[in-house]
This record gives C-alpha cells, sequence and structure tokens, in this order.
C-alpha cells in the first residue's frame, strides 16, 4: 500500500476547484473565495483508506505551466474540475486538459483521471449524458462525479473516489472496451487460487474457501455467506461451482463481478494480501525479507518450514509415489513466474530408476539452495505462499541462522544440519564419480549422465550417530592457482586421487600445503578407483606416509564401478569429520596418534602381554584336573584374574584419553 497519496485538482479558472477543497477542510462554502488554496494534508486517521492524503489546487493566475507540469509529475491522481452549468468548461476538458496530461506523463504509467461535475446546484440536469461518450473513449479516466461546493453535495466522496483511484486503480485490473480483466490479472489470481487450494483438486471447498476469506480480510464466511457467493456464481457460469467447490473459472468470474461492480478494492485487497504490488507484480519486500546473516554463519531450513515443504509436494504428487514426474513438477512450479530449476538438478539430488526427483531428492535441494543462496530460497518460498499457508510473517521465519563456527569449535558441539565437503582433485582422479557415487549411482548409471546436464553439487542425508543430516559435495574446479574464498570455506575438505594413476597423488599433496595444512579445517584423502591396480604413486612419500606425517586418518579405498549401489560409509566418515573436527574418528585409526591406536598399541605391547601370559599361567595354563574345574576355589582365582585385567585395561584408557 502506498504511504501517501497526492490529489492535484485543475480545470477551468472559476469552476469551483478552490471552492470545493475549502468546502472539505471547513465543511462550509467559503465567502471570500482567493485564487488558489494552499497545499493541504488530510491525516490518515481521518480518510477512509487510513492514508496521508495532500491535496493541491492549480491557479492559471497564480502560476506558470512549468509548475503546473511538475505537479502534474508528482500527482498520484488529477481531478479535471467543470462546471456542470458551463458547456466550454466540458469542451475543454477533451481539447485541453486531457491532451496536456497525457502529453505530461508516462504512457505506461498513466495516473488515474476523475472527472468532477461542480455547481450541481445551479441546474435541474445531469451532465453525465455529455461525460460518458468521453470516459468511454478514454480508459484512463477512473469516474466522474458530479458535487457542488455550496452545498456540500458529494465532496467527501469526491476526495474518497479520487483515493481509492490511486489505492485500487482499476486500470491494471479490467480493460473497459473489452468488459474482461487483464492478463496479469488474471496471472495473479490464478496464482492466489492454486496456494489457496490445499488439496490440489482444482477446486476451492469450503474450508480452502473460509482459510481464503480469513487469509485475505481477517474473517471466516457465514456457512450461508459461502452459500450465497456459490448461488451467484452458478447463476452466472455453469462451470464456475463442481462438487460444491469454486473452481478457478469461477474464482475469476467472481473477482470480475467485483470489478464490474465498483469494488474493485476488494480485488486489491486479495491481490495485496497475497504480495502483489500496485503493478502486479509480486512485492520485493514480499519475495526478499531481511535476514541477517553473520561472517561464518550458515542458513537452513526449520522445522516449520520443511512441514511446509512437505506438505507442498504431497499435494503436488498425485500418483504417491514419493517423486516428482516432470507434469507433477511442472504443476508445482506453476505459481512461479520462471522454472526454478534447471536439468542439472537431476544430477544434484537422489533421483528414482526413471530419473524423477525423489521426496529425499526434493527435501535436499530445497535444503541445498539454503543453504548456498538463502535470498533465492526465500524468493522461491514466497512463490509457494510460505507465510500466508503457514500463517508466519514472512519466509524468514522458516529459515534458521546457525551460530558462528567458531563457537562451535569452542563448545565442541554443533546443532547445525548441513555440513559442507570441497571435493578437490587433478582431472580424471574420479571426482565426479565420487559425487555421484553419494546419490546412489554406480559407474555404469553415471556413464548415462549427459555432460551438459553435469552438476559440480551432490547433497542427501546420512545418519550421524542416529541423527539425520545432509552432506553436501561440491567438486571444486582443478585450477590450483585461483581457488576462491568460497572454494576454500567448509566444513571437511575430501583430496580425490586415482589410485591407478602414478601422477595423480601429487595435486592433491599440493593443495593440502599450500590451503590446508595451517587449517583448522579436517581433511580426508580418497584413494578413488581402488578397483583397478594400485599403482606407486611418484611423489617425495608414499599417500599413507603423507597422511601420517601431517596427523590425517589414511587414505580411505573407493570404487564406484559395482555392481549395486556404491556404499555410503565413506560419507558417515565424512559427516561426522565434520561434525566433530577436534576428534579423531577410530573406525578410520591406523594412524597411530589417536587415543583409540594408543589404546589398542597398549594392549598389544610386550608388557601387557606379559602380564596377560602370567595371569594365564596361574588362572588356566597350570594342571588342572577335573575335581579343580568343578571347585568354587578355581572359579574365583578366573574371576578376580580377569577383573584385574579389564581394570587396568581401563586406567590405562583413562590416563592416555586425559592426555589427549
Amino acid at each position: 500500500m502506498r504511504k501517501d497519496v497526492r490529489i492535484l485538482l485543475v480545470g477551468e479558472p472559476k469552476v469551483g476547484k478552490t471552492s470545493l477543497i475549502m468546502s472539505l477542510v471547513s465543511e462550509e462554502f467559503p465567502t471570500v473565495v482567493p485564487y488558489r488554496a494552499e497545499e493541504i494534508t488530510i491525516p490518515a486517521d481521518v480518510t477512509p483508506e487510513r492514508v496521508p492524503t495532500h491535496i493541491v489546487d492549480y491557479s492559471e493566475a497564480e502560476q506558470t505551466d512549468e509548475q503546473l507540469f511538475q505537479e502534474i509529475s508528482k500527482a498520484n491522481v488529477i481531478c479535471i474540475v467543470y462546471s456542470v452549468n458551463n458547456k466550454t468548461s466540458i469542451e475543454k476538458v477533451t481539447s485541453h486538459w486531457l491532451p496536456l496530461i497525457n502529453d505530461n506523463t508516462d504512457k505506461d504509467s498513466r495516473v488515474p483521471l476523475i472527472l468532477v461535475g461542480n455547481k450541481s446546484d445551479l441546474v435541474e440536469h445531469s451532465s453525465m449524458e455529455t461525460i460518458l461518450p468521453i470516459m468511454n473513449r478514454h480508459s484512463e479516466i477512473e469516474t466522474c462525479v458530479e458535487c457542488s461546493a455550496k452545498n456540500l453535495k458529494n465532496i467527501s466522496e469526491l476526495f474518497y473516489y479520487a483515493q481509492k483511484a490511486v489505492l485500487h486503480p482499476t486500470g491494471p485490473l479490467y480493460c473497459p472496451e473489452k468488459k474482461n480483466m487483464k492478463l496479469l490479472c488474471i496471472k495473479a489470481l490464478t496464482r492466489i487460487f492454486k496456494v489457496s487450494d490445499l488439496d490440489n483438486d482444482g477446486i476451492l471447498n469450503d474450508n480452502e474457501l473460509n482459510f481464503f476469506q480469513r487469509t485475505s480480510f481477517n474473517i471466516p464466511l457465514e456457512s450461508q455467506a459461502l452459500e450465497d457467493v456459490k448461488n451467484v456464481v452458478r447463476k452466472n457460469l455453469s462451470e464456475g461451482v463442481r462438487d460444491n467447490g469454486l473452481t478457478l473459472k469461477g474464482f475469476l468470474f467472481l473477482h470480475t463481478l467485483f470489478i464490474q461492480r465498483g469494488r474493485h478494492e476488494t480485488t486489491w485487497t486479495v491481490l495485496r494480501r497475497f504480495g502483489y504490488d500496485d503493478d502486479l507484480e509480486l512485492n520485493q519486500d514480499y519475495l526478499f525479507p531481511p535476514l541477517k546473516l553473520p561472517p561464518d554463519c550458515t542458513t537452513e531450513l526449520n522445522h516449520n518450514a520443511y512441514l511446509f515443504l512437505q506438505s507442498v509436494f504431497d499435494k503436488h504428487d498425485k500418483d504417491r509415489d514419493c517423486a516428482l514426474s516432470p507434469e507433477e513438477m511442472k504443476d508445482l512450479f506453476d505459481v512461479f513466474p520462471y522454472m526454478p530449476w534447471g536439468p542439472d538438478v537431476h544430477n544434484t539430488v537422489c533421483t528414482n530408476d526413471q530419473g524423477w526427483i525423489t521426496y529425499q531428492g526434493y527435501l535436499s535441494q530445497w535444503t541445498l539452495t539454503t543453504y548456498l543462496d538463502v535470498q533465492r530460497c526465500l524468493e522461491y518460498m514466497g512463490y509457494l505462499g510460505y507465510s500466508i499457508v503457514a500463517e508466519q510473517e514472512s519466509q524468514a521465519a522458516g529459515v534458521t541462522v546457525t551460530r558462528d563456527k567458531k563457537i562451535d569449535l569452542q563448545k565442541k558441539q554443533t546443532q547445525r544440519s548441513v555440513f559442507r565437503c570441497n571435493v578437490f582433485g587433478d582431472v580424471g582422479s574420479g571426482k565426479s564419480g565420487f559425487l555421484q557415487a553419494f546419490l546412489g549411482r554406480n559407474l555404469m548409471r553415471q556413464n548415462t549422465i549427459n555432460e551438459e546436464q553435469r552438476s559440480y553439487y551432490a547433497i542427501s542425508t546420512t545418519y550421524v550417530y542416529g541423527q539425520e543430516k545432509y552432506l553436501l559435495l561440491h567438486e571444486v574446479f582443478p585450477d590450483f592457482d585461483y581457488l576462491s574464498e568460497d572454494d576454500l570455506a567448509c566444513d571437511i575438505v575430501c583430496l580425490v586421487y586415482d589410485a591407478s594413476n602414478p601422477y595423480s597423488f601429487e595435486y592433491c599433496a599440493k593443495v593440502f600445503k599450500q590451503y590446508f595444512m595451517d587449517s583448522k579445517i579436517p581433511c580426508m584423502m580418497i584413494a578413488a578407483k581402488s578397483d583397478l591396480p594400485e599403482i606407486k604413486q611418484i611423489y617425495g612419500c608414499s599417500p599413507l606416509d603423507f597422511c601420517r606425517k601431517h596427523k590425517m586418518p589414511p587414505p580411505q579405498s573407493f570404487t564406484c564401478n559395482t555392481a549395486a549401489v556404491p556404499s555410503k560409509d565413506i560419507y558417515t566418515k565424512l559427516t561426522t569429520m565434520a561434525m566433530y573436527p577436534h576428534a579423531r574418528l577410530r573406525c578410520m585409526c591406523t594412524c597411530n596418534r589417536c587415543t583409540f591406536c594408543l589404546c589398542q598399541n597398549f594392549l598389544n605391547s610386550e608388557l601387557l602381554q606379559t602380564v596377560r601370559a602370567k595371569l594365564y599361567a596361574v588362572v588356566l595354563r597350570r594342571h588342572v584336573s577335573k575335581a579343580d574345574l568343578k571347585s568354587s576355589t578355581f572359579w574365583l582365582r578366573t574371576s578376580v584374574g580377569a577383573t584385574v585385567f579389564a581394570v587396568l585395561g581401563f586406567a590405562m584408557y583413562r590416563v592416555l584419553l586425559k592426555q589427549r
């Protein structure tokens, strides 16, 4: 809604422009009328539309043409005043004022005009017969009002209509010549219908009509009022009501009826509630609500947003196969001005055997968009009507801004659900295969991917200690000298080399030393194509020795050349390392540096072996007769020995853990 309205009154001298303004302000006809009234401002609380209104008078005697042109350019609505008892002033409307105003306004955004017939108290007949042909020829004329400044007739109505012409203009909604709604209006109302059709059956049932009414006007409809609305549509349009619900055609007909009967403020109320501006475009404030994102913080969808997105998926998955076919996808994004997801999305998230995005893939793509470009996510959710359906102030209510990663590291715990892994590797090392394997695609299936639809991202879910987390893999282009901040910003680094190519490891080693050796970001080395014969890497040391030297987990063997779906164990390890960057993971140990390895080494040490041998000698290896085996003394000695062994091992483990 506009913040204020500026009304300009123009017309021939002595038609009563100034008298109309002074009669409105003082509520009585002035005995002395100046050449021109000073600009007045009517406060918002005394206007019907609750908007401050500025009323500007024009006087040919006191103002130049240049000043008039400036006022025309600043006006939101122009009232052309004529005297009903003066034919010359009526003729001047078409011969002078309309051309002058049109010449000084933009053709694409003409200001609305109102014809004002003043001095109706001096005649007994109406001037409407003369004015109607003029209105029919000029679509920018909103209405005509006959009034009397002397008798205070229709004075407040005049300025109400002027306000209404600005705040609820007919021009963007309706074409008087064709007597139907304009295309942009139909498009906007169609989106509103689809958002309000919560079950996507093409009909607004009573519950959905009440939801729409409550959303738009903050009051529900009585059952009788609902029936009356449907009866009006039934009477005029046979296809307007089906299964006792309002169809899209009926919905559009109802708003056409509102406009034709002069109730276009009803349609504008609906449009503005659903985010539209005066040009019938979705408002930028609606699509992009403010969201503060401090440095080193990420954005994720919260529980309410996921519930909303699940409901959107469910209402468009008509065959209930937990996947979106191309037709279902097109229907889902029909409320968008463009297709938001390109063909590469099918290689970014999980799909079924037919290549359709699954339910998990659908949520993953939303998670990816929120993480990488939260403003775009807000825009997309705005098109779907999140704030309206979820009854939230804006889409920003569906987004969680995580705390600074530094705090997570200090507290050694995180509440985040999305973790980013940047994948580095030389050309041909197997990075793309590594990404696609995360989505459950083996090498045979990867070979069917169109190179033009290739994606440098892959996202799916993993489970870490029973918690569902999203792992986002990003393949970094192997240009060693031009790695951007975005290439380096992540939760974990994955360095992929081809185990069958002797020159492949060198790139990974250089990237690690140049960018991550002194970083706190955990790194993992991946020996890809492990199904092929392993060849010694031509480098100063072996990959295993390199990892040991730099306190990294040993290289992890990986291949996507399998008959079945590739294993996801490696991705679970990556996610766990990203969640707990301060800890070493025992499931990957052979590094001889972590607590688990030290304990294992201790248990296998000569000292402990000697102690264990002596215990065996005392308890088990001595000659035991059948009678001894049945005696309680024998089993007591055995229990004591086992207890001592367990306590000793646990004590050593605690000591080593405290040192770590």
